[in-house]
């Protein structure tokens, strides 16, 4: 059966397949997902025409020189006459893809495209997808700091905690461009706009609400610093073991830094002991939730249960007993996704050439994303669509105003 698929020279042609897929696998001319995906999802395309030989003499050599010389003379200038200040590098080495786990730079690609084709469509950014073989946090900054010249930010994606941590840190301090690793922050930026939202619906304020948060990996951690940020009253994060305390002899550094940060009633005890009168459920690690938990919250809690594909309480659970009700899924109203951030705030940062993305600037997304819907709210509607198009523009807009009000703003 043949399929479509665009070329290397950008054309739209029709291929016969070459071969079949691996066992175990639905045949590619059969399986949609496998005819979209043959021959990758994106392609790289010239800006400029080249039409004949004075269109190649500008757009190459011997013209391309006198640019080449006056960046050498003038380095800023590279953000003016090459692509570098609009580009992102989407960065991985496959050790978390999505709920894949360690797949590898190879099978990770895939999902690399995805993201680039993402920061294109929603956020006019373009996008490269690097995935790299390497995995010790020296190596992987070390190679992502010698590709840095080329790009204007680095998004870093699918990186497993606690690596994932030291390793954007690391990069933070080497380079003068954003380093942002979405599955923390873009996930902690939609979670709080859709708290803020969730909070407005119900007349509440965020120094009032109590979050406990399931799950203490990359995104767990984001979200617990970013609420605390934004004047949450209390968040008690919750691993395998229970409640993430100061007295517990367990911790990783980071849980560690995270117990000084949080829980400042002291709980102790298990995800159920601390759900019992909270206001926010927040899932990020998967695994099930009982309902006489969810039962146990305060009246007119909400319960964003982020899990893909099985949220740690289904939603129809999950709204006997909550105001607002909240997914990681496009089939339920609320969904969180990082598609609402990442494009957006990475088209701010390069708009200005921000040198980095601070707490600031990621607090100004936030609210941007939720003033979108501000006047629209209802429980089913605390957080925009993805294909919302107010929403790039906004988030972009207040990166930008953010970034220059916190100095990291070259232009």
């Amino acid at each position: 059966m043949a399929s479509e698929i665009i070329n290397p020279r950008g054309e739209l042609t029709r291929e016969q397949p070459t071969h079949a897929p691996s066992a175990g696998l639905v045949d590619a001319g059969i399986d949609p997902v496998f005819a979209l995906h043959r021959g990758g999802k994106m392609a790289v395309r010239g800006t400029v025409p080249l039409r004949d030989a004075d269109d190649l003499s500008l757009a190459y050599t011997p013209g391309v020189a006198r640019v080449c010389e006056a960046i050498a003379e003038r380095p800023e200038l590279v953000h003016d006459y090459t692509w570098k200040s609009g580009t992102v590098a989407v960065v991985t080495d496959g050790s978390a893809v999505l709920g894949l786990g360690d797949i590898g730079p190879e099978a990770s690609l895939p999902v690399m495209e995805g993201k680039a084709i993402l920061f294109k469509q929603f956020g006019g950014v373009d996008a490269v997808p690097v995935a790299l073989d390497c995995r010790e946090p020296d190596e992987l900054v070390e190679t992502v700091v010698r590709l840095a010249p080329s790009f204007g930010g680095i998004n870093l994606e699918d990186i497993s905690a606690p690596r994932c941590f030291e390793i954007e840190r690391r990069l933070q301090e080497r380079l003068d461009i954003p380093v942002f690793h979405d599955d923390q922050h873009g996930t902690a930026v939609v979670t709080l706009a859709a708290l803020r939202n969730a909070a407005r619906l119900t007349g509440r304020d965020l120094a009032d609400l109590r979050v406990v948060i399931s799950g203490a990996g990359a995104a767990g951690v984001a979200i617990s610093r970013i609420l605390m940020g934004a004047g949450v009253g209390d968040v008690v994060v919750c691993d395998r073991r229970g409640v993430v305390s100061a007295d517990r002899t367990d911790l990783t550094d980071v849980k560690r830094e995270l117990a000084e940060l949080t829980n400042r009633t002291g709980l102790t005890g298990s995800l159920a002991d601390a759900l019992a009168g909270a206001d926010v459920f927040v899932g990020v690690s998967g695994g099930t939730v009982p309902e006489s938990a969810v039962a146990s919250m305060a009246p007119g809690a909400f319960v964003f249960a982020m899990a893909n594909p099985d949220p740690e309480v289904h939603p129809e659970v999950a709204a006997r007993h909550a105001a607002v009700v909240a997914t990681g899924r496009s089939d339920f109203p609320n969904q969180i996704n990082n598609v609402l951030a990442f494009p957006g705030i990475f088209a701010g940062a390069l708009r200005v050439r921000a040198t980095r993305i601070t707490e600031g600037m990621k607090l100004a997304a936030a609210e941007a994303l939720a003033s979108v819907v501000a006047d629209e709210l209802s429980p089913t509607r605390v957080i925009p669509s993805p294909f919302d198009e107010r929403v790039a523009p906004a988030v972009a807009a207040a990166v930008a105003e953010a970034a220059r009000a916190e100095g990291v703003a070259r232009i």
